[in-house]
Formats: C-alpha cells, structure tokens, sequence
C-alpha cells in the first residue's frame, strides 16, 4: 500500500508544483536575498537586468543539493514544480526589494525632514503637504537611524516606523496585485494564443528539468561556457583584489575621447565593452530585435551629432530622447490592446454574462473575481492616494500612465525578451509635469510625485514581466495556476517586510544609506520655486516618438524583410544599453552567422554553450558579492 500512495504523492507534486514544501522553501529563501539586495551597496545590483542573477544563483544551489541527494535519499529532490515555484517567488520578491523600487523608497520616508535646511527651505515649501503616516518627521529620532552604531530592535523605534512601514507596504502590495490581475487577464491570450516565446525563462526552465539531474545542466557544451565566462570573472575579481593579475575585460572604455571637436563632441557618453552574460542573454532575443536595440543606439548617437551641427543643441533637452522613448512606449501598449481586443471582449463577456463558451478554469482566478480584483485595487489605489492630497483626475492619470508602461514592457518581454529596460525618468511623475505644467498640476500632486518617485525612477526591476512569465512557466510545466496564485501573494508580502527589516537592521547597525532618494525632493524644491509651463517641444516629441512606433510596426507588418523592430526603438535609448549594445552587438553577429552557415541544427547545439555563458558569469558573479558582502569590503562586479 505504501507504493501507491508515494507514486501518487510524487505525481502529485509534479503536476501541482506548488507544494507547501516548495512556499516554505520560497519564502525562507526571500527574507536572505532581500537582505542580499539591499545589502549590494559596492558589489553589483542583482536587478538591473532581465534574469537575477541572485536567484539564478539559488537555483544552481539548490540543483547541486538535488544531485547530492538523489543518491541516497531519492524523496528529499526538489521536482522541476518546485524549484520553478521557488524561482518565481523568490524572483517577484527580488524585484520589490530591487534598485528601482523598495531601495529607492525606503530612504525616502525621512529624507524629506532630516535634510531640510534655512537654505533650500524645505519646512516652507512643501512640508504642509506631507501627511504624518507616510514619513517619519522627527529629526531627534533620526539620529540613530543615520548615525548607526544603535540597533532597530526596540519597541520605541520599531512603533516610530511601524505606520508609514504598513501604509507605504498596503499600498505597494495592492499596487503589485493589480498588476497580477492584470496578467491573469492578458496570460491566456499572450501564452497560449499567440504563444509568444518568453525568452528570459528560457534558462531556469532548462536548468530545473527532472529537479536539474537531467537536460542542458549534463550537457558538456554548458560547462564549456560556464568556463569561459566563470575563468574571465575569477581573473577579473582577482584583478581587483590585486592589480598586478592581468584582467579580461569586465570594464566599461568611453569612446567619447576620440571625438573630440564638434560636433562629433556632441556624442555624449559612449562606453564599449563585452560581458559574457550579455552576450548569452542576447542571442535569445529575435534576431530582429537585437539588431535594432544597437542600430537604434547609434541613431540616437547621429541624431545628438546632427543636432549639434545644425545648431539645434542650444534647445534644451534636444532631442528629446526621454520624451520620445516615452511615446514609444505608449505606442507599444496600445499595440499590444489592439492585437489582445477580442480575448479582452471574451473576458468581460464570461466577467459580466457568464458565457458558457468560454472557459477560465485554467487560469489564476475565476474572470469574474479577477475583475472585481481589479476594480477594488484601483479603488484602493484612488483612496490611498487621495488621502495624501492628490486630486482624483491626476490619480487616474498618473496610474493610467504608469500602467501602459508596466504592460508594454510586460509584453515586451514576453514576446522578444529584452535584457535591459531601465526607461529612466520617462515616467508619469516626469512627463505630466511637462504635459501640463507645475503650476497646473499644484503643489500637494507635485509633492506626492516625488513619493510615487520610488517606483517611476526606472523600470529594471519591475515585478510585472516576473509575474507573466511565472503563470508562463506554470504553463509549460504544468504547474495548478491558482495554486501558484498563492505562493506569489506571499512572495509580494514577504518580500515587501522582508525588505523593510532589511533596510532598517543594517541602518541601525551602519547608518541609513540615501541612495536616490535627493533626486525627488531637489527636484520638487525646483517645480516650486520655479514653475514650469507646458513643454510644447517636449509634448511634440511624444507624438514623434508614438508616430515612429506606429510606422515601424506597419512596416514591420507588410514589408516581409523589414529588419527593425518598434521594442528596440523603445528601449535603445535606455541608460543600460550603454553598458550592453555593444555586447548585443557582438551577440546578434554570432547568430546570424551561426543561422546563416550553419543552419538551425547549429544553433540548437550552440544553446547550451549561451546558456553556460550567462550561468558561469552569474555564479562567479554571485560568489564574489557574498564574499564581499559577508566581509564588508567591496568586490569585483560584473553587473553596472
């Protein structure tokens, strides 16, 4: 009788993947990578790309534990369900403790009063304007918080933060769960109609298969690219330590001296290196995007050199590269609406009437509750900000803004897999200022901009693609969504107070760390002192960036041949592809020579080698920020 009940026990964990053995592990791993996150300060910033390379890493370990133990207690592995639903949670807590998210709103909460001097005249200017529960506004107690050599654990500093540490965590959790309702809506439209490809799981899907015994981690050509790039980071980290060891690359050369005289002068920064996980991470991609994110780069490069030889530099911001990337983004939502219309008719059809016809017991909740899921955290989102004095219109929105951009990069990671979109300061608290004016837009709205700063700072580690692509590898994998609906809610939950703690233990014991958190209030010291009207050439640009977009995607549509993509228009003028074009460079040049004289057989046997060179660079990479970290000393970085 044993026999059947094991056999049905472990077909069970398979097919459900998400076992309480599995959200138990998730979760015990969330609390140290946040911790790891938030701790990176000198080594490396696990999530300013696609793939993390810190839960890859914990991926990899708890592989090498499946193969130690699959010789002699066979019923402790991990199965490919649960190491995907530790992936998944560990990934979407990452990206709530990432660098453009919880790292920059944390420092935040009592930036605003610790700072504020007679000089920039902060009390006068917007203090009024900052409800009590959302900062922590009494300098005396600050002084440990910035000074260190204290500890958090006490009840009189625990109870100061407790408020704004659960107002500022409602929200975001509620802001994180309408982005989940939002994916259930698009998920069986963009996975299993258009079955779009999801390149960023490509790896840990292949790393995981038979709980990572079998598939590409036996595969010699891997290891051959683990080697690689592994051997280039351990020359690298030991270079740091001491110089005289001779390094291989891993640096960032500035092109920049070469041009010297106008108005090649106007080129700006332009940095050129080769990282071996960029290079894997890349030739994933179509090769249509890749092509274009460099193709694009340099065009944003003739444009700044054609602008200064025709005298157009004096104009400020020209070209206006923000605002028409910002353009393009909304052109990519709209987009993605247009092709996603009749599953979003079927949606609200079986949501409002009940159509037997269409069937939704596959996804993460029933299409009536997501809708009513997605109606009550709209309106939590409109009360909590109207509670700190937004007006409803500007609410509405900004949100409105925020979330066409969340689900274009959403879709655009799901269909191409771009390794980078950090998009800075194209988001709403940037761009409806210089649509509308500060003036028009009033301090108490401007003051709660620099708030929701946090999470329109830049878009690298956005928990939104995370979500799609784990209701993904549910699907590949056969994983219950609903169950795994479950395992995500925690992940957001713990990761968010995991991520709080985190911050306030290593404050206490160091002193707090400002990050970004000046750039909001500088800048709204200068909207009020100094008030903008509306940007005409800035809201022109939008239009040309939306306009470009669309006549990509047409040409795109009806010129069979058309080798540029609309996406890599979009992202190309992002900061981190000045670290990366030049690695996709190189990248889409070994593919299309791979396809080109060797065939797709070529390039099926040449997977497993990128998949080495992304793993190699990750583990290595990973190993020497621990060390760093574990030691207090900064250490050789592979990631900017």
């Amino acid at each position: 009788m044993s026999r059947p009940n094991s056999t049905l026990s472990a077909h069970k964990r398979l097919v459900f993947g998400v076992t309480w053995r599995s959200i138990l592990l998730g979760t015990l791993l969330t609390i140290p990578n946040t911790y790891w996150i938030i701790d990176s300060v000198g080594q490396g910033y696990p999530t300013t790309v696609s793939l993390y390379y810190n839960v890859i890493f914990c991926l990899f370990v708890l592989t090498v534990f499946n193969w130690i133990v699959s010789k002699s207690i066979p019923r402790l592995v991990i199965t490919q369900g649960e190491l995907l639903t530790i992936y998944i949670m560990v990934a979407i807590a990452s990206s709530l403790a990432g660098h453009d998210m919880m790292r920059v709103l944390v420092p935040m909460i009592p930036y605003a009063f610790w700072y504020a001097t007679s000089e920039n005249d902060w009390t006068g200017l917007f203090h009024r304007f900052i409800p009590d529960w959302i900062a922590v506004k009494d300098r005396e107690f600050l002084v440990e918080y910035y000074r260190g050599e204290s500890t958090f654990y006490q009840w009189e500093v625990v109870q100061v933060w407790l408020t704004p540490i659960l107002a500022w965590g409602g929200f975001l959790a509620v802001m994180i769960f309408l982005m989940v309702c939002i994916n259930s809506l698009v998920r069986k439209q963009w996975t299993q109609y258009e079955k779009l490809s999801y390149p960023i799981i490509q790896l840990p899907l292949e790393m995981t298969i038979n709980g990572g015994l079998t598939g590409v981690l036996s595969q010699k050509m891997l290891w051959l690219g683990f080697a690689a790039a592994g051997t280039i980071d351990v020359l690298n980290g030991l270079h740091h330590l001491f110089p005289y060891v001779p390094s291989l690359g891993g640096k960032l050369y500035d092109l920049r001296p070469f041009f010297s005289q106008r108005p090649w002068s106007a080129v700006g920064w332009s940095p050129i290196a080769v990282f071996p996980f960029a290079v894997g991470l890349a030739f994933f991609i179509p090769l249509d995007l890749s092509f274009s994110c460099w193709f694009f780069y340099l065009f944003w490069k003739i444009e700044r050199i054609a602008g200064d030889a025709l005298g157009l530099r004096s104009m400020p911001n020209f070209p206006f590269v923000d605002e028409q990337s910002f353009g393009a983004y909304i052109g990519l939502f709209i987009i993605a609406i247009i092709t996603t219309r009749q599953h979003l008719a079927d949606v609200l059809r079986k949501a409002f009437v009940n159509d037997p016809t269409i069937d939704d017991s596959q996804e993460p909740m029933s299409y009536r509750l997501m809708v009513i899921c997605l109606i009550g955290s709209i309106l939590a989102i409109i009360f909590f900000c109207k509670a700190t004095g937004m007006s409803i219109w500007v609410i509405v929105v900004f949100f409105s803004i925020y979330y066409a951009i969340a689900t274009a990069v959403t879709r655009m990671r799901a269909e191409l897999g771009s390794p980078v979109h950090d998009l800075h300061f194209i988001g709403p608290d940037e761009m409806m200022p210089r649509i509308f004016g500060t003036r028009f837009l009033g301090a108490n709205n401007l003051t709660m901009f620099a708030y929701l700063f946090f999470f329109n700072r830049a878009y690298r580690s956005h928990p939104m693609p995370h979500i799609l692509e784990g209701f993904k590898l549910a699907e590949r994998t056969k994983i219950d969504n609903r169950r795994l609906l479950l395992a995500m809610l925690i992940a957001i939950v713990v990761g968010i107070f995991s991520t709080f703690w985190a911050f306030y233990h290593i404050s206490y014991l160091e002193g707090a760390r400002d990050w970004f958190a000046a750039r909001p209030f500088n800048r709204l010291q200068s909207w009020l002192t100094a008030p903008r009207a509306p940007d005409i050439p800035a809201i022109v640009s939008i239009f040309v960036g939306l306009g470009i977009t669309f006549w990509l995607m047409l040409m795109r549509m009806n010129v069979f041949w058309w080798p540029l993509h609309p996406a890599g228009f979009a992202i190309s003028s992002s900061w981190s592809m000045n670290v990366f074009w030049f690695s996709i460079l190189v990248s889409s040049v070994i593919k299309w020579v791979i396809l080109r004289h060797g065939g797709m057989g070529t390039h099926r046997r040449a997977i497993p080698f990128f998949f080495g060179l992304i793993l190699g660079e990750f583990i290595i990479g990973s190993i020497w920020s621990l060390i760093g970290i574990s030691i207090n000393r900064p250490m050789y970085r592979f990631l900017f």
